[in-house]
């Protein structure tokens, strides 16, 4: 799922290595209810996240999901989410809504407040967080990582220090970190294959 820029070329390129994977991969624009917007404008990117309805957004992946369980050569019993920034909250939001969601590996994304939705989280969770998050406090994965367990969830958060937002974009030379956004690779492929297979 994608950032707050849209359906970028860094999205679709991430969605290519899952499928080099060996993945069936699918981004869904969340930006299509407002005309399949692409931006490299902050400010724009903040209209537009803040544009979107998080329940219209739910919907669609929700849709998304319906529509992979019945895709050829899918096996809809093994579905899994990643998502960056914005996505990174709806990787974490969705398998709290839906039973079919198998494994989330949400990147930076915001945690919900009160943390009540993880009460219906179904899925093991890898967190993924760079610790010098401009937009992500430490208090909000602090309070991830004790949700998780007061709700009896399984979860991990793997924070990587002096990594800032988005660490993982490498098409973002000011915060890219090869090394960590490596090993984070590397984590979400293996989280992957122990909870899908």
């Amino acid at each position: 799922m994608q950032e707050w820029w849209g359906l970028n070329d860094h999205m679709k390129d991430v969605a290519r290595r899952y499928a080099r994977e060996g993945y069936a991969a699918i981004v869904p624009d969340l930006y299509s209810r407002l005309g399949n917007k692409v931006t490299a404008d902050p400010s724009e990117a903040g209209r537009l996240m803040g544009s979107l309805q998080q329940a219209d957004g739910l919907k669609d992946l929700e849709a998304t999901v319906a529509w992979l369980k019945t895709a050829s050569g899918v096996d809809g019993t093994r579905i899994g989410v990643t998502g960056f920034c914005m996505g990174g909250s709806y990787a974490l939001m969705l398998p709290c809504t839906t039973q079919a969601i198998k494994a989330a590996v949400p990147f930076y994304g915001q945690v919900p407040n009160p943390d009540t939705p993880l009460q219906k989280l179904a899925c093991p969770v890898l967190y993924i967080y760079g610790e010098d998050d401009g937009w992500i406090t430490r208090a909000d994965v602090q309070r991830l990582a004790a949700a998780l367990k007061k709700y009896q969830k399984v979860g991990e958060v793997k924070t990587y220090p002096g990594a800032q937002h988005a660490f993982f974009n490498d098409t973002r030379k000011d915060v890219y970190k090869p090394a960590e956004a490596k090993d984070a690779w590397q984590r979400a492929t293996a989280f992957f294959k122990q909870h899908l297979g």
